[in-house]
């Protein structure tokens, strides 16, 4: 799913994904008609919704701050970093290359619980600072709320599961014990994924118990930290594989293409649907002329199909469909899972095609290197370490 960028701090863009709209509404509603009207019975209705929707707003800051920390130990290491992305399950810092060394790793990860305990004795403090000035009780009371959320979040974050930050911390102190960043990965993510697993077995419990909406929650939290503990280490284990590698070692040669006075009618019977492919490179006498995608075969009403040809809808050779064979694979790999971005790049050598490579190949591959190579990839990401 798509992000939208929202702003920029000091040069970190915080981009929001639309499932976070998601926690707004269920943080607002649970506070609205739940908590806030249990701890004070004689307010307003529209008042408890207002001090969630308040409280709300004071996640997403708190949220953000949590990141920004992150980011900021990752610019001072030197670390590139893409953004901040707020989504369902909370924000993540995404970064642009792997941290360098355990120490690096520790910091980075240490910040965003220190950051939350921070905002948490600050809310306290505004808090007790409100009631000795006689504030209305609405807004010690969500000021009160910030301080608890924020405490929970640095206790939460602190778990020695992968990919929470307490992971990340005993990665790195595995890490600089063992001189191996992949075993140090494989050891906490095993952790994150049983951790994962335990909280959907407390969900269960809690939804069986009558807790409906609490379980869910446990069980949604679970799922996601199972899966993002199990993808973080296919993913380490993908980037020290590319380590080094050419575009032309993973591309498919002979790629299927097509003609630029064919109709988008054909492109579709006799090409999208036998192969599968949603990008075509359009080829004349061995020279590239661009490439087609769904996404223009789509600009055309379907009636039109017949009386368009590839040639007048195609799009011209750019970065952003093409590639050279003697790029680094690793330079490639954010394009390709960026939203928005296509899959599959055109391979090129000079302006000649050589091949295509995609996501789906460079995952596919991966995975029999590591089956047919485990022992020399870890050797591998020993020496990188």
């Amino acid at each position: 799913m798509r992000s939208y960028p929202l702003f920029k701090l000091l040069g970190f863009e915080v981009r929001l994904d639309p499932s976070w709209l998601v926690l707004a509404f269920l943080v607002t509603w649970t506070l609205a008609e739940g908590v806030y009207p249990d701890m004070h019975p004689d307010f307003a209705r529209q008042l408890y919704w207002w001090m969630g929707l308040a409280s709300a707003l004071g996640v997403f800051f708190s949220i953000v701050f949590h990141e920004f920390c992150h980011c900021l130990v990752a610019r001072y290491y030197g670390l590139p970093i893409r953004g901040i992305t707020l989504f369902i399950f909370g924000g993540v810092a995404e970064m642009g290359d792997e941290v360098p060394s355990p120490k690096a790793e520790f910091r980075m990860a240490a910040a965003g619980p220190i950051a939350s305990l921070a905002l948490a004795w600050a809310f306290q403090q505004f808090t007790g600072l409100g009631e000795s000035l006689g504030a209305p009780i609405a807004v010690t009371g969500v000021l009160g709320y910030l301080a608890l959320i924020n405490t929970v979040l640095a206790v939460f974050n602190l778990v020695p599961a992968f990919p929470l930050d307490g992971g990340r911390m005993l990665r790195a102190a595995l890490w600089a014990w063992k001189g191996d960043m992949l075993k140090a990965t494989r050891i906490s993510s095993r952790l994150g994924s049983s951790f994962g697993v335990l909280l959907m077995i407390l969900g269960v419990l809690s939804f069986v118990q009558g807790n409906f909406i609490g379980g869910t929650w446990w069980v949604l939290i679970g799922a996601f930290v199972r899966g993002a503990a199990r993808a973080s280490y296919n993913d380490l284990l993908m980037r020290h594989s590319l380590k080094g590698r050419k575009v032309r070692d993973f591309m498919t040669i002979d790629p299927v293409t097509v003609l630029p006075d064919i109709s988008l009618e054909t492109l579709v019977s006799e090409f999208v649907y036998r192969h599968h492919f949603k990008m075509f490179p359009v080829v004349s006498s061995q020279r590239v002329l661009g490439c087609i995608s769904i996404d223009e075969i789509r600009s055309v009403p379907r009636e039109n199909w017949g009386k368009v040809t590839v040639a007048q809808v195609m799009r011209p050779c750019t970065e952003a469909n093409s590639v050279s064979a003697d790029a680094e694979v690793m330079e490639l790999l954010p394009q390709l899972v960026m939203p928005m971005a296509s899959s599959r790049r055109m391979v090129m050598e000079g302006d000649r095609l050589v091949g295509m490579v995609s996501m789906r190949d460079l995952r596919e591959l991966i995975a029999l290197r590591l089956q047919l190579e485990p022992t020399s990839t870890s050797e591998s990401a020993s020496r990188v370490a």
